[in-house]
């Protein structure tokens, strides 16, 4: 046993220096080659991040910005559509101020034409009546005159 114990000290004692080339090893790379990395992927993850909150935050005044143009483009709209209201309603008084000054000039042409229409009237019973005495009389004249002859 004490040769197994001897030759397991042979081997561990010979073992040691490739034991502690190892440990170097680690810290070596360690220090040397995974603390660097692991700074630049801990950099790219930041960056990466960094980008994507970026642009998140561009799409989210993207965002905003299209909510305000349409925003004023809803107004825009609103006060086009009041605008043509307004001038609709304006052309229609006029219309209907145009339709009651017609009326008023129909209604007068008519007043005036049933006046003139009366006067004629009037006149042409005048003229009968005058015409009919007349004709009375020449009648009555020939009656008479056709009775002594």
């Amino acid at each position: 046993m004490e040769s197994i114990l001897q030759a397991l000290g042979g081997i561990l004692l010979r073992a040691l220096p490739t034991f502690i080339l190892v440990i170097l090893l680690h810290f070596y790379l360690k220090y040397m080659f995974f603390g660097p990395l692991e700074k630049v992927l801990h950099r790219r993850y930041e960056l990466t991040e960094g980008a994507w909150a970026a642009a998140e935050q561009s799409l989210q005044r993207a965002a905003a910005k299209i909510e305000e143009y349409e925003s004023a483009l809803r107004a825009a709209r609103a006060e086009v559509f009041q605008g043509q209201e307004e001038t609709h309603r304006q052309l229609q008084s006029e219309h209907d101020e145009a339709v009651r000054r017609a009326r008023s000039e129909a209604e007068a042409a008519i007043q005036q034409a049933k006046a003139e229409l009366k006067s004629d009237v009037e006149s042409a019973k005048r003229d009968l009546q005058s015409q009919s005495e007349t004709l009375a009389e020449q009648i009555t004249g020939a009656i008479l005159a056709g009775r002594a002859a």
